[in-house]
């Protein structure tokens, strides 16, 4: 979990966003494309239009 997290800091991912997309999308998501699920693709696919949980607003 903290390589995962490191990685987003690397890639300028606010790692709260980065987890909370990838683990709703990881359900619907081609298993032939898991790979831009990663951090660095992430942010050139799905970073634009990040799937939010409920409790998006509520964060400060």
């Amino acid at each position: 979990m903290q390589s995962l997290i490191v990685t987003c800091r690397l890639h300028d991912i606010d790692p709260y966003d980065y987890l909370v997309d990838v683990l709703q999308r990881i359900d619907r998501h081609p298993a032939s494309e898991v790979h831009l699920l990663i951090p660095r693709l992430w942010t050139q696919h799905f970073a634009d239009n990040p799937l939010r949980s409920d409790l998006h607003n509520r964060r400060s």
